[in-house]
């Protein structure tokens, strides 16, 4: 098999970074952060979820993330929950595409330096 000239793969680098933004345009909604779905304890004396065994409130929906350098917890409905679970991994879709987009971006960079040195 010959091996591939320098314009043949800069032309595959090119379809390859086409495809990803082409993936990038068909994400939805993104946000960061995650979804739990956690149970208390109570500290209400008396109440009936102190039994034996213990039952914790719960379970609720809740949305943490970072906000300008503070964590941010936000209680959700179950539609909200599902929404946000839908944002955050389109979130992490879109990081996974754009490091692939940036590998891909630097073997370009990569070849079309050496074509710059070489002429």
């Amino acid at each position: 098999m010959a091996k591939a000239t320098s314009e043949e793969r800069l032309a595959d680098y090119e379809r390859r970074y086409r495809e990803f933004a082409a993936q990038l345009a068909e994400i939805g909604l993104i946000s960061s952060g995650s979804v739990t779905r956690p149970c208390t304890r109570c500290a209400t004396p008396g109440c009936k979820r102190h039994g034996n065994p213990p039952r914790p409130h719960g379970p609720y929906y809740q949305w943490t993330a970072e906000v300008d350098g503070k964590t941010v917890t936000r209680r959700l409905s179950g539609r909200e929950a599902q929404l946000y679970r839908e944002r955050t991994a389109n979130d992490r879709r879109t990081r996974g595409v754009i490091t692939q987009v940036r590998q891909v971006a630097a073997k370009a960079g990569e070849l079309n330096i050496g074509q710059a040195a070489t002429t």
